[in-house]
């Protein structure tokens, strides 16, 4: 299977899931079981950008985030997709996270820190999900 059909597949179970993930929210943004929502994202950059995007998150996201009341759950590089960063992240609740995304874009710091780690375009999926009632993390 070549890596192109790995992504594809990765992408089809994604949306997948996020379309099931969809169904499990109530009306006013807040998680089905009340608790806090995690959202799982997947940023894919150009060949050779991992290194300036995992910097970029190391040195300035992550506090970012936490300055806009995102939890810095966990970040992963796959073994076999290369120039791939997958993370989590945990908000209060989905409006939560929509405002929490907004302030985020409207951060002073932000705009020169992106421009500044050469980074350049990303592809981003993004997928929003509960805990199960017998996760350990919740």
């Amino acid at each position: 299977m070549t890596n192109r059909n790995v992504l594809t597949a990765c992408g089809i179970a994604v949306f997948v899931l996020g379309f099931m993930a969809g169904n499990l929210w109530t009306t006013d943004g807040v998680s089905a079981q009340g608790n806090k929502v995690f959202e799982l994202r997947t940023y894919a950059t150009d060949d050779g950008k991992l290194p300036n995007l995992n910097a970029r998150f190391r040195d300035h996201t992550m506090g970012i985030f936490e300055r806009h009341n995102m939890e810095n759950v966990g970040y992963w590089v796959p073994q076999d997709t290369p120039n791939t960063l997958i993370y989590i992240i945990a908000h209060d609740s989905r409006d939560a996270a929509r405002e929490n995304w907004g302030a985020f874009r409207e951060d002073p710091d932000w705009p020169g820190i992106a421009q500044a780690s050469g980074v350049g375009r990303v592809q981003v999926e993004s997928v929003f999900m509960d805990a199960t009632d017998y996760s350990p993390m919740k």
